[in-house]
């Protein structure tokens, strides 16, 4: 018998309460002719902010186009960026450059947090008549043939096997005449959508990091404002990354590592590489004796402006880092979030009309805005990088002074899966392994704690296996298992088993919902799925 579901009807339903969704949702209340529309916006976070990170130091020119006045309206920018140093790091020594590079100029710039500045504009986006949904996940899309027409939210009161339990309540399916997926990184529901439509077609396939971050409260005075980013070590000159330092207001300070998810070695450990980072003598006299008060990490898309997929179809849109709108030159993408989702409410508008059957609006706004005009000037930057740290920091020059061209008009790039090595039977990063004392170095549990992560334990994992024989022994012998390496909350783990040496057992309450293991697993059998709504972590400070 057919499950009966709530349905509920709205103009315009977008999915993800981040940057990008809330700019959409407060920039349609602006609009003429936006006054009558019933707007929804779906956040799978527990609260409004919960499920946010970045680094973050924000470009403010999106956020003060879309509210002139964001900085009367309590806008919390923490502080204005005063000094910015960046240093080339070795095991023990630090080598200070004598200039920072043009991309990395942080003036009229703020550090912020984040998860508080979404909070902000949640309350401001609620205030103006949008309907916020905190703690409901978007967990699958509803279609008429090639036309989204809304999302299926996720059930709730399922056990692991997938059977009610009692106070089960199935998901509600909202339609809408316009769905915009404001999800992030990696959305599943913007993955399933670029799948079924084929709109990465004749793109460069994407490509990540992935940033692992704590937020300390240190003992020792620091000033407001500062900047530090970091090349070299703990990671080779093969590995694309580096390291960034920020002070905060009330003696907070953000320290964060971020890794290239194209890396060679499957031993390779972010979350261990960004504990040895920290003891770094350049590091480490900032943050030791303080206390750590917060922990996450999350996927970056670095693919830049080859990679961006078709954001528009027949009733949707795609913004913000869900279709890849980040300046990895720039180590910067809340700016392009807020502009996208403000093209994408202005592109609303003519899609929402009788006449308009079409959605090529939004695709022509970006084109004509200041969002292409950046991306196209770094639009070979990650792929200058494949050669390692050298020759892609020679391939970034060029493109500097050739206005993004470099060698040739589009370099291009692979999967960074694709280039994971096969194991050689030993540990290739044990340079790297350090002794979690818990004052200035965490294990992963740990550090998942402090994350506030939270799942209930009796519910359908949300990690799926789609071929679990892959696992043992084959992945085992080819490359030695790196899922429980690169998962920087602990999720996998190669357990002792009766039946055989070991098998997988996936500790999904961990999750922090980063989408690592979507992304890096070298067989592509790992798909990240939306669990329970409200389920996964509550960052704080990040």
């Amino acid at each position: 018998m057919p499950q009966t579901r709530e349905v509920l009807e709205v103009d315009v339903l977008i999915v993800g309460a981040g940057p990008a969704g809330l700019a959409a949702a407060y920039r349609l209340t602006q609009l003429p002719g936006a006054a009558d529309l019933k707007i929804a916006v779906l956040e799978k976070g527990r609260e409004i902010g919960s499920h946010t990170i970045s680094g973050a130091v924000l470009d403010p020119r999106s956020l003060f186009e879309l509210m002139p006045d964001a900085i009367e309206r309590g806008a919390p920018l923490d502080h204005a960026v005063r000094y910015e140093e960046v240093c080339f790091l070795t095991s023990r020594r630090h080598f200070r450059l004598p200039i920072v590079p043009p991309p990395l100029r942080n003036d009229g710039c703020f550090v912020i947090s984040l998860n508080r500045f979404v909070r902000w504009l949640g309350d401001i986006v609620e205030t103006s008549g949008v309907d916020l949904f905190p703690g409901f996940s978007g967990a699958e899309l509803l279609l008429d043939g090639d036309r989204v027409v809304g999302v299926r939210t996720g059930d709730r009161g399922l056990d692991r096997e997938g059977r009610p339990k009692a106070g089960y309540e199935p998901g509600v399916d909202i339609r809408a005449r316009l769905t915009i997926l404001a999800e992030g990184v990696r959305g599943s529901l913007t993955k399933d959508l670029i799948g079924r439509l084929k709109l990465d077609e004749g793109r460069n396939p994407q490509t990540y990091s992935v940033g692992v971050k704590e937020v300390w409260e240190v003992s020792r005075p620091v000033e407001p404002g500062y900047v530090l980013h970091t090349m070299g070590y703990p990671l080779s000159s093969r590995e694309f990354g580096g390291g960034f330092l920020y002070t905060m207001a009330q003696g907070r300070v953000s320290v964060g590592l971020v890794v290239g998810l194209d890396y060679r070695d499957p031993t390779l450990d972010p979350h261990e590489r960004f504990q040895a980072w920290k003891m770094h003598p350049r590091v480490r006299q900032v943050v030791e004796g303080g206390r750590v008060l917060s922990y996450g990490a999350k996927a970056i898309p670095e693919g830049g402006y080859w990679s961006i997929p078709q954001c528009s179809v027949d009733g949707g849109l795609i913004v913000g880092d869900a279709g890849g709108f980040l300046n990895s030159m720039r180590l910067k993408g809340i700016h392009l979030a807020i502009k996208t989702g403000m093209l994408a409410a202005e592109s609303a508008m003519g899609m929402l009309s009788p006449e308009d059957t079409i959605s090529s609006g939004f695709e022509a706004a970006i084109d004509r805005s200041w969002v292409r005009e950046e991306l196209w000037g770094v639009r070979n930057f990650h792929q200058g990088f494949r050669g390692g740290l050298w020759a892609g920091m020679a391939h970034a020059a060029l493109q500097m002074v050739s206005g993004g061209r470099g060698l040739q008009s589009r370099y291009p790039s692979e999967p960074g899966h694709s280039r994971m090595q096969r194991s050689t039977g030993s540990a290739e990063n044990t340079r790297d392994r350090v002794i979690f004392d818990r004052k200035l170095t965490f294990d992963r549990p740990t550090d998942v704690y402090l994350s506030g992560t939270r799942h209930e334990e009796d519910q359908p994992v949300h990690l799926v296996v789609t071929a679990p024989e892959t696992c043992h022994p084959r992945c085992t012998v080819e490359y030695g298992n790196p899922c429980q390496y690169f998962c920087p909350a602990a999720v996998y783990e190669m357990a002792p088993s009766h039946a055989e040496d070991v098998r997988l057992q996936i500790n999904a309450s961990n999750c922090v919902h980063c989408k690592t293991c979507d992304i890096m697993d070298p067989y592509q059998i790992i798909e990240w799925k939306t669990p329970e709504g409200g389920d996964g972590p509550d960052y704080k400070y990040l």
